[in-house]
């Protein structure tokens, strides 16, 4: 079914003695100016690895082939192949109707578009969810870097007579917040010229939902352990609503007291107001109410759920 209403919202994500997003140093990823943030790619892995382990087609992600008896990546002529058991054939001319076809039958793609340049298929496709920078709001972040023993020497320095040495490199405790966008119109060029193509999906819509909830607290690798999903806000206009609403996440700060994390969203409940709200289908928030609290949303039409269960608080 058709999902025909612009979304507005924002993610929260935990890191507790855990690297969400490193750079090639091994460091937290910052700023010129040294302020910790994720990017969109990093926010986009867990929702499209959960997506993948849970049968979903998924494109853009690493997957693996054997050749010659050495494990190789896929390319992604080869990605593509794999997914939608088909032969990728040059295209010279105009854009081939069965591979965008293929390509919005995957969720990834769905969600967040695609550039495809492969076997001369040059698509590009603006995707219908749009996400931006996560800055960690926690201004008492600072960083740790663990020593770690190997169990090995190095193998490398043929005079080693001790194991090697390393490093994990983590934050205390950093709060990322991501704000997104979504307008299921951007395929509505597409729908009118493909059979069978409606546009963007309310199944999709779901899928991103699901994703933004529990993605992150289900992926767990050696440096992502302790990051979790604690917090996320959909603002979901009427359909046909030309209301445009700017970055959400300049509108929210943290305070912590007696080791509780309080969200402030006063500012946020400062731009619902009576005449915006009008244009407001529903506005769902979702939290995780053992360790953090969202403050100034009250009296609006926000329903309060749980995170986990998503059971109305």
């Amino acid at each position: 079914m058709k999902f025909q209403n612009r979304v507005f919202g924002l993610v929260g994500i935990c890191a507790k003695m855990a690297n969400w997003n490193a750079d090639f140093s091994g460091r937290p990823k910052s700023t010129s100016n040294n302020e910790i943030f994720g990017s969109d790619k990093a926010f986009k892995y867990p929702i499209k690895y959960l997506w993948d382990q849970e049968g979903e087609k998924v494109l853009y992600i690493k997957s693996f082939k054997e050749e010659k008896e050495n494990i190789q990546p896929r390319s992604l002529k080869e990605r593509y192949e794999h997914i939608f058991d088909t032969k990728l054939e040059k295209k010279k001319k105009g854009k081939d109707v069965e591979v965008l076809k293929n390509l919005f039958s995957a969720m990834d793609v769905m969600n967040f578009g695609a550039t495809f340049a492969a076997e001369d298929q040059n698509l590009s496709i603006i995707g219908a969810v749009q996400i931006g920078q996560g800055m960690n709001i926690d201004v008492d972040t600072s960083v740790e870097i663990q020593d770690i023993l190997s169990p090995f020497r190095n193998s490398k320095k043929e005079n080693a007579d001790a194991s090697s040495l390393g490093t994990k490199i983590v934050v205390d405790e950093a709060h990322y917040l991501y704000p997104f966008s979504i307008n299921p119109y951007v395929y509505d060029e597409y729908a009118t010229n493909i059979d069978g193509f409606e546009g963007y999906t309310k199944e999709a819509y779901e899928k991103y939902k699901d994703g933004c909830l529990r993605g992150v607290t289900a992926f767990a690798s050696n440096s992502k352990f302790g990051c979790d999903n604690e917090y996320a806000i959909f603002i979901e206009l009427k359909k046909g609503s030309k209301l445009a609403l700017p970055n959400l996440s300049s509108f929210i700060t943290l305070q912590k007291e007696n080791k509780k994390v309080i969200i402030d969203a006063s500012k946020l409940n400062h731009l619902l107001t009576e005449k915006v709200l009008k244009e407001v289908e529903s506005i769902e928030v979702y939290y995780n109410p053992y360790e953090i609290q969202i403050n100034g949303l009250e009296g609006q039409k926000a329903q309060f759920m749980n995170i986990f269960t998503r059971e109305v608080i």
